[in-house]
């Protein structure tokens, strides 16, 4: 089985909350196999791309078209630029679940974080949500 996570978060709050979630879901499927799709943006992308980097998983990079909070990982698969709407749209339409970590519990109305879940809800994606504060 291939386990696609979609990955979306906070630049801000305690970001090893998203190695930890990510470290549960690889334990509670043990023979799968993994890929991350992740924005490449400082913060929990970043987290998240050296955690799934170190454990041999598959990563896709899904860039912003703004260079300035991007953080610029590495991987053999680095997909187009586009716009943060676009490109998490995208995350969310390709991956099996996907991962939050917005900044608080409190839903933000002009948040790109908070409008991926609204987004991933809406398309009935599996959805966990894990405020970093």
């Amino acid at each position: 089985m291939n386990l696609i996570v979609g990955i979306t978060g906070s630049r801000k709050g305690d970001i090893s909350r998203v190695s930890e979630k990510l470290r549960e879901i690889q334990l509670a499927n043990p023979d799968a196999s993994f890929e991350l799709h992740h924005g490449d943006c400082v913060g929990v992308d970043e987290e998240a791309h050296k955690f799934a980097s170190a454990q041999g998983w598959k990563v896709v990079i899904h860039p912003p078209d703004k260079p300035a909070l991007r953080a610029f990982c590495e991987s053999e698969f680095v997909l187009e630029e586009k716009a943060y709407l676009e490109r998490n749209h995208d995350i969310v339409d390709s991956c099996s679940i996907l991962l939050a970590f917005p900044e608080t519990s409190q839903e933000v109305t002009r948040s790109g974080t908070w409008a991926t879940i609204r987004y991933a809800r809406k398309s009935g994606k599996s959805l966990e949500v894990t405020p970093l504060s």
